[in-house]
């Protein structure tokens, strides 16, 4: 007799019910549901993962793919694995480290239906190569895409960067630098160009040695206070920075330069992470714990689990106002 004739004689339900409940189908009673559950457990029944894969067409699998994880993408990747369970789905964290061929890997799982999904945090090869992708499966991006293929939950930095050139505007700041991240990034483009637009409505000078990319650490974030106090006769007043990192490594060396920050310095961080809250850095306050709810509600969308999807949240940023301003 086979676990699921057993589980039936015991319950006194036919196998397609039990089977509708072993795959979380709804419109079976709770109190049925409690009943089978009782009884698998009891005969300390595990299904078979491979078995329920294959009746459902799916591997409950979905893949993230990154370059590597650090304290920016922590909030997206903790979002996402945990909004994720709730519907029965696990993630599989796939890390490049940059490296264009280890990247492939996660998208030739999705070819060869070792995941149902990709969402995209981070990624290094070419975008159309990705997109060829798409139709072995969805494929949802945090980051900012150029390819139509490929849907993106990202928000406009633009709109972000905004708020925090019109805050330290707004408090008298006129000589404004900028710690910028991957000079090729769209979010970064985003930034530049949200710079150039408010530089020019308020005529502020633009001073180019004063915003470097790449800069995306906190020991680059010290090492562009020093780069910057070498011609001490011409230097900002404010600086807007790439994350909170490069936040706190401008403050931790502006003080061991003896600057008063925000006198002599203000400083303005982006994403609002704890970093920021701890030790006072004005930020820019980035959902990214809900982009990442956005990224699997799309996806469950594109895999028809419509009958329980969550809706898609319209999003805004927020200045958060600290110490540093």
């Amino acid at each position: 007799m086979s676990n699921l004739d057993q589980i039936a004689k015991l319950s006194g339900f036919s196998k397609a019910t039990i089977s509708r409940v072993l795959n979380d189908y709804p419109h079976v009673s709770q109190t049925t549901r409690d009943k089978i559950m009782k009884i698998m457990k009891e005969l300390d029944y595990v299904p078979n993962g491979n078995a329920i894969s294959l009746s459902k067409g799916q591997t409950m699998q979905i893949g993230m793919c990154t370059e590597g994880i650090n304290e920016v993408m922590l909030p997206f990747l903790n979002s996402f694995v945990e909004t994720a369970s709730q519907y029965g789905y696990q993630t599989i964290i796939y890390t490049s480290g940059g490296d264009a061929k280890k990247e492939l890997q996660a998208f030739e799982d999705l070819r060869r239906k070792r995941v149902d999904a990709l969402v995209i945090s981070t990624c290094v090869n070419d975008q159309a190569l990705l997109a060829s992708y798409c139709k072995y499966g969805p494929i949802v991006a945090w980051q900012r895409m150029q390819v139509p293929e490929i849907a993106s939950v990202a928000m406009d930095q633009y709109d972000g960067y905004t708020l925090g050139l019109e805050h330290v505007i707004g408090q008298g700041y006129t000589r404004i630098a900028n710690a910028f991240g991957r000079p090729n990034s769209m979010n970064t483009l985003g930034r530049m160009e949200a710079y150039r637009d408010i530089m020019k409505k308020f005529d502020l000078p633009v001073n180019r040695n004063w915003s470097p990319t790449g800069i995306t650490t906190i020991r680059q974030g010290e090492q562009l206070v020093r780069d910057l106090l070498m011609n001490r006769g011409d230097r900002p007043d404010a600086i807007l920075c790439s994350n909170d990192l490069v936040a706190a490594g401008i403050l931790s060396e502006a003080r061991k330069q003896q600057l008063k920050v925000p006198d002599d310095l203000a400083i303005v961080g982006f994403d609002n992470t704890e970093l920021a809250h701890s030790l006072g850095i004005t930020s820019i306050d980035n959902p990214i714990a809900a982009q990442a709810q956005n990224a699997l509600h799309l996806l469950l969308e594109k895999l028809n689990v419509t009958e329980r999807a969550g809706e898609q949240k319209e999003l805004q940023y927020s200045l958060v106002k600290r110490a540093t301003t």
